[in-house]
């Protein structure tokens, strides 16, 4: 399923590096700000590390604060596009998080992760490698799909599994069929309690900007949350 995942990123790299910012209000007007108030407004000198970049938006946000990035992703044309848009800003590198990082121990002050982690079906190598490379008391901040609006895409959910989904996204006028993993809730918090101290546990709600211009999907996500954020501590 990995390289199944790593092809579609691929082929959606164009969209993500030239209109998703623009175009996807779940971006631009609920998971982003909810991330970005979780973190500092100053991370001068701060080591970060942006793992699965996509075209490289956090990736840049974290640089203009004063962060030192190092950004990853799976897809190799994401990264070519993450490059394109922070020139040597940061350095942008082709991982697996799945497999140990190259990095040395305690090497980080913050791991960012957005909407990546439930393309992983198993979390314990990541979560693990996160952190040896963090340093004491760094934090991690993860966004993810939120196990309860995802079941609903299933026909017969056994809620307790980690179950694979196929979703299927229309970006430019284009169907792209796009597997990920769901998990209960209790795992999720479990596994990250497993290695890290959970500071804060965010179901997000979108902006006043989201209801103007898309009052019915506002009101949606008012109803079932479409994300999960996570803030976590090393310890």
């Amino acid at each position: 399923m990995k390289e199944e995942i790593k092809e579609i990123f691929n082929q959606l790299a164009n969209v993500y590096e030239h209109s998703l910012d623009h175009t996807s209000l779940y971006n631009s007007e609920y998971e982003r700000p909810a991330m970005l108030s979780q973190l500092p407004s100053d991370l001068t000198n701060k080591n970060v590390l942006d793992a699965g970049c996509a075209a490289g938006w956090y990736t840049l946000e974290l640089v203009n604060r004063g962060a030192n990035v190092i950004a990853t992703d799976l897809s190799p044309e994401m990264v070519n596009s993450a490059k394109r848009r922070l020139g040597n800003r940061a350095e942008v590198m082709c991982l697996d998080l799945e497999a140990k990082l190259p990095f040395n121990d305690h090497s980080f002050d913050i791991i960012l992760s957005s909407l990546t982690l439930h393309y992983l079906k198993e979390w314990d190598l990541p979560f693990s490698e996160f952190k040896r490379i963090l340093k004491p008391n760094g934090f991690l901040i993860f966004s993810i799909h939120h196990p309860l609006s995802d079941i609903r895409l299933l026909d017969e959910p056994q809620y307790f599994s980690t179950e694979l989904i196929i979703d299927q996204w229309k970006k430019e006028g284009k169907l792209y069929e796009v597997p990920f993993y769901r998990r209960p809730l209790s795992d999720i918090l479990n596994k990250t309690l497993k290695y890290f101290t959970i500071q804060s546990v965010i179901e997000p709600k979108p902006t006043i900007a989201f209801k103007e211009r898309s009052p019915e999907r506002y009101e949606q996500l008012m109803q079932r949350p479409q994300f999960l954020i996570i803030k976590a501590y090393s310890r």
